[in-house]
C-alpha cells in the first residue's frame, strides 16, 4: 500500500485531498490518505465568525464565480442550495474626501467600452483622450513577464492607471503594479491587445466571460465561507485520516520514501507528499540549505482586517453602493472598506450595518497600526467610518484579524522563482510537490485548481 500525505488543511490542501479521495474510489487504489494540519481547525485563512446576528470572515469573504474550478467543486460537495451571491451595486474610489463611482462597465477599473471610459469622474478629459491611444497603438515588446503597470500606462495612459485602475488592482493583488507581472495578474490583457489591437476592444469582445450572471460575480454560502471547509471535512473523513493540531517538524528523505516527524505525534512514512503550506513553513520542513535561496525569493505582506457591526439600519449607507477603495490617505487610514451588510445580505440577519475595513502593510501608516491594541484599532476604524460616510455610534460587534506576513505578494521574478524551485525539487525530492497561494495564485479559485492539478500528478503515477 502507498501512502499520500497532504500537509496543510487550507483550501488547496483540502481540494488536493478530495481529488485523491475521488480517484482512490474510482480506480479502487490501494492508497492510504493522510491530511496534516497544525491548527485545531481546518480552513487556513478561511474561517467564519458568528456574533450577535452578524457573519464575519477572517479571510476571503467570497469566491470568484467565473473561475472554472469553482462550480464543479460546489456541485461535487452538493452545496448548490447553500450558495449566495453578492448583491449588486456600485463600487467607489474614495479620493480627496469624496466617493467616486468606478464605471460599471469596467474590469478592475479598466474600461470595457468608450462609454465606460467617458463616464468616469476619476479621469479628466485629457486623461480620457490619452486612453484612446489604446485603439491606435500596437504592442511591439511587452510579454507576460512585463509589469502590468508599465503595460497599462503605455496603452491607456498614466492618469487613468493611477486614478482608477491602480487603486483597484493594487487592492486585489496586494502589490505595486510595477512589481507585478502580467502573467501573475491579468495575462489575458496581453492576449487581447495582441489579438484585437486594443485592450478595451478585447475586453468588450469577451465581456460575457466577466459578466456571467449579471453583476453577481462572487459566491459565498448562507452560513459563511466555513460552510465549504466544513463540508470538505465531512466528506473526507470517510476515507482520510485527518490530524488536526499536529505540528510537523521535518521532512526526511529515506531511499524512495519520506519520513515526516512531529513535535506532538509519531513519525509518519509517506510515498507521496503534497506540501500545501506557506513557503516559509515549507522551507522549515525541508530544512535544505541548498533550497533556501529559492525559497527566500518568495515574499509575504501583512494585512489587518477590522469588522464593525452597529445597531443602525443598513439604509443609512449611500444608495446602491457596496464599498470603496482608498486612493491616497488624506483623511482616512484604511485602504478599503466593504459595506458587508449591503454586499452580502446574509451577513446581517436584521439588516443592520456591518463594515469591514482593510489596512495593508503597503499603507504608510501600517508601521504605526501594527503595534496597536485591539481597542486602539477599533478607534481607528470608527474614525475612518465617520470621516468617509458620516456614520457615528458605538459598534455592538468588533472583530480584528491580523495576518502578519501571511499574504503572498508576487513580484516580477515570481514565476521564474517558482520554476527554478520546481526544477530543484523534481531532481532532489521526487514525489514531493509544492502547492498553494505562495506559488500558484492567491484567489480561492486558483487554489482549488492548484489542489486538483497537484493531486493529478500523483494519480497519474498510480493508474
Amino acid at each position: 500500500m502507498k501512502t499520500a500525505v497532504v500537509i496543510g488543511g487550507g483550501i488547496t490542501g483540502l481540494t488536493a485531498m478530495r481529488t485523491l479521495q475521488k480517484y482512490k474510489r474510482k480506480y479502487e487504489l490501494d492508497l492510504n490518505l493522510l491530511l496534516v494540519e497544525r491548527d485545531d481547525k481546518l480552513g487556513g485563512k478561511i474561517q467564519t465568525v458568528k456574533k450577535d446576528d452578524f457573519i464575519m470572515e477572517t479571510g476571503a469573504d467570497s469566491i470568484v464565480a467565473r473561475h472554472e474550478s469553482v462550480m464543479p467543486l460546489i456541485k461535487d460537495l452538493d452545496l448548490e442550495n447553500k450558495m449566495v451571491y453578492n448583491a449588486t451595486g456600485i463600487s467607489y474610489i474614495y479620493t480627496k474626501n469624496e466617493l467616486h463611482p468606478i464605471p460599471q462597465d469596467s474590469l478592475f477599473g479598466i474600461p470595457m467600452s468608450t462609454r465606460a471610459l467617458f463616464s468616469s469622474t476619476l479621469v479628466s478629459r485629457k486623461g480620457k483622450m490619452q486612453a484612446l491611444r489604446d485603439f491606435v497603438t500596437t504592442n511591439e515588446h511587452y510579454d507576460k513577464n512585463s509589469s502590468v503597470g508599465s503595460f497599462l500606462r503605455r496603452f491607456l495612459g498614466k492618469e487613468i492607471v493611477e486614478n482608477q485602475i491602480a487603486p483597484v488592482l493594487s487592492g486585489v493583488y496586494s502589490g505595486d503594479l510595477d512589481k507585478l507581472t502580467l502573467a501573475s495578474t491579468l495575462p489575458y490583457l496581453l492576449d487581447y491587445k495582441n489579438e484585437y489591437g486594443s485592450i478595451i476592444k478585447g475586453l468588450a469582445k469577451n465581456r460575457a466571460k466577466f459578466q456571467s450572471g449579471g453583476n453577481k460575480k462572487f459566491i459565498s454560502f448562507e452560513g459563511g465561507m466555513a460552510t465549504l471547509i466544513d463540508r470538505l471535512e465531512e466528506v473526507l473523513v470517510e476515507d482520510v485520516e485527518i490530524l488536526k493540531g499536529a505540528v510537523a517538524t521535518k521532512i526526511l528523505k529515506k531511499a524512495e520514501k519520506y519520513e515526516l516527524t512531529f513535535a506532538n505525534h509519531r513519525a509518519i512514512e509517506a510515498d507521496y507528499i503534497i506540501l500545501a503550506a506557506p513557503h516559509d513553513a515549507a522551507n522549515t520542513l525541508l530544512n535544505d540549505y541548498k533550497l533556501e535561496g529559492e525559497f527566500n525569493q518568495f515574499k509575504n505582506s501583512s494585512l489587518i482586517s477590522i469588522y464593525a457591526g452597529f445597531e443602525i439600519p443598513d439604509e443609512k449607507l449611500p444608495a446602491d453602493g457596496t464599498g470603496f477603495i482608498v486612493d491616497g490617505h488624506e483623511s482616512v487610514m484604511c485602504d478599503a472598506c466593504t459595506w458587508t451588510s449591503r454586499k452580502w445580505t446574509h451577513t446581517s440577519k436584521k439588516h443592520q450595518l456591518l463594515f469591514r475595513l482593510f489596512y495593508k502593510s503597503s499603507n504608510p501608516a501600517f508601521e504605526q497600526l501594527k503595534s496597536l491594541s485591539k481597542d486602539a484599532l477599533e478607534q481607528v476604524a470608527l474614525k475612518d467610518i465617520e470621516k468617509s460616510l458620516g456614520i457615528t455610534g458605538k459598534p455592538t460587534v468588533v472583530e480584528v484579524t491580523n495576518w502578519k506576513e501571511l499574504m503572498p505578494n508576487y513580484h516580477l521574478q515570481h514565476n521564474h522563482a517558482v520554476k527554478t524551485l520546481e526544477d530543484q525539487l523534481t531532481a532532489k525530492y521526487p514525489n514531493l510537490y509544492l502547492a498553494g497561494a505562495s506559488y500558484y495564485g492567491v484567489g480561492i479559485g486558483a487554489c482549488i485548481q492548484n489542489g486538483i492539478d497537484t493531486a493529478d500528478k500523483i494519480v497519474n503515477q498510480l493508474i
